[in-house]
Parts: C-alpha cells; structure tokens; sequence
C-alpha cells in the first residue's frame, strides 16, 4: 500500500526517501519549466506548455543525418577503445560484457564536448530551467541488439536527491537518439505527468552502491503499488522516432526501458542540466559521494 506523505512527516526534506520501511508519494511543488513561456528560444510556448504538463517534450530532427553519422561514427571509436573500456568511467553489461556507459563523455570526445555546448542543446536546458546551466552528468548509452539490458522505472531526481544531494528537480535531460528508436528495441518510455509526484523508495542505500547500480538498479526503484498508481493515472508512452529525434525531459520523470533482444541497436548521448542555482550538496540518503564523473562538483556554467 502507497501512503501519501502528511505533513507530521515532512521535516527538513520535502523530498525524502529511503529513510521509511513505507513507501509514500509526494506530490511536487515546484514547476517543471522555471523559464517565460513567452521568452524567445529553440522552443515554442507549446512545446514548453507540453513540457510543464507531461513532463517532456521531442525534437524530430535535433541532429541532421551527416551529424548523426559523424556522432555515431565516434561513439563506435568510444566503445572500441582498449583505454575508455579499462576506465573507471566505463560501465559494461552484467552478462555480455559489452559496453552498456561511459560517463562524463562530454570529457573524453571533443566532438560530444561541442554538443553540449550547441544552442540546440544547453539553449533549449536554459529556456527550460529558467538560467544558466551546468553539466551534472553526461554520458553514453548503448544498448546493442540481442543482449542490451534494460532499465527499470525510476525517478533520476530519486536518486541525484538521496545519492549526490541536489536539492529540488530543476534539471533536465536530453536523450539524443543515434540510431532508430522502435517501440521494440528498448525505447525510453515515460509516465507523462509523473513528474509532478515524488515517489519516496524503500531501502537505505548501501556504500558505493554506484557500482552496482549503474549496472543493475535496485535501490531506489519503486515499488510495484506506487508504480501501478501512477501509471492507471497517467498512461505509458514509448518515444519512438529515427535517428537524429531528441527528448528533454524533466529530472523526476518516472520512466525506464526494456531490454532489447531484436537485431536493432538502440543508442543514445544522455546529458543532464542542472541549474546553477540548484547546485548538489552532500548526498541526503548516502553514506558518501559519487564520483564526480557520475555527478559532477564543478559548477561553471555551460557557455555557447
């Protein structure tokens, strides 16, 4: 049974989590798009009105083919480097041992470094997040066909919250897709509006849980009531779409993805923006620090 949380129970941290032997849903105060829907910017006052209501918004063509190409091209070289695959920043699938991450990308590829900063990138974060952006994390997802593993329901607010401190969910994340996205080779899926309700987990988090987490999340995943209710109130939706197709969406998304037994491979550059005036603190239900490659301490702001 879900409870809803009272307000004997909140203290200091609206957003709590991991503390009870309860799971509880919270609903969230503050708003998903802190810019003017006004405003001139890549985004429309519709597209921002879609994502202050569900939670996200797609861009079809983010990325123009010869782009794609090119990033896909380098993501190959990433993946196939004996130095980026013995880094600590590397993350391999459980069972195939293929690559499934490497974080802090924009670190190690220039080219990926320079999407970052692209107006089409960092100016659609700043018109979201109402001010200056820095990168929390960044990374490659790969999910290659026959073996790419999945991802179950989460909230990334859940874990940025308990695990690197960062205070509200004033950040977003981009998903720009490499290859086609089909409803059936592990697309991203999302509960539209579940972003406006915190689901606070069960289970304390144990030390360096990164280094199994990032390989197979099980703490600070929801529970199947809290999950059941969100979705018979919001729906499921698959974001699919071809090579080039991005979405932005909002850090307390409640969302994941299957894992892909077709031929297809599913691969993606994932960047988190964080807002600078919402900068992370020391974790609020960790026992230590991430590293800083997983969540970044350096909050210099992103310039074009």
């Amino acid at each position: 049974m879900t409870a809803v949380i009272g307000s004997e129970l909140q203290s200091t941290d609206r957003y709590y989590t991991r503390v009870s032997d309860r799971p509880a849903l919270i609903e969230r105060t503050e708003p998903a798009v802190w810019g003017d829907h006004a405003s001139a910017g890549m985004l429309g006052a519709q597209e921002l009105a879609a994502h202050e209501r569900d939670g996200f918004v797609t861009v079809p063509q983010l990325l123009t083919p010869d782009e794609v190409a090119g990033y896909a091209a380098e993501l190959d070289r990433l993946a196939t480097d004996p130095a980026v695959r013995a880094d600590d920043r590397t993350i391999v699938e459980k069972t195939s041992q293929e690559v499934r991450s490497i974080f802090e990308v924009h670190r190690i590829s220039e080219a990926i470094g320079r999407l970052v900063a692209d107006e089409r990138v960092a100016g659609r974060a700043r018109q979201i997040l109402g001010s200056e952006v820095y990168v929390h994390q960044s990374r490659i997802n790969y999910k290659p066909g026959f073996g790419g593993g999945g991802f179950y329901w989460h909230s990334d607010f859940e874990t940025w919250h308990a695990e690197d401190g960062m205070p509200i969910p004033r950040a977003v994340s981009i998903s720009i897709s490499l290859t086609e996205n089909y409803a059936h080779n592990g697309c991203l899926m999302i509960m539209p509006g579940s972003h406006k309700t915190f689901v606070s987990c069960v289970g304390e988090t144990p030390a360096e849980h990164y280094r199994e987490s990032l390989k197979e999340q099980e703490i600070g995943t929801p529970d199947q009531g809290s999950l059941t209710a969100l979705a018979n109130r919001h729906g499921i939706a698959m974001l699919t779409g071809p090579a080039g197709s991005a979405t932005l969406f909002d850090s307390n998304c409640m969302h994941g993805s299957n894992s892909n037994i077709t031929p297809y491979p599913r691969s993606n550059i994932f960047i988190v923006f964080n807002s600078v005036e919402n900068q992370i603190v020391e974790p609020y239900y960790a026992p230590s620090r991430r590293p800083e490659y997983i969540a970044a301490r350096e909050f210099t702001p992103v310039s074009s």
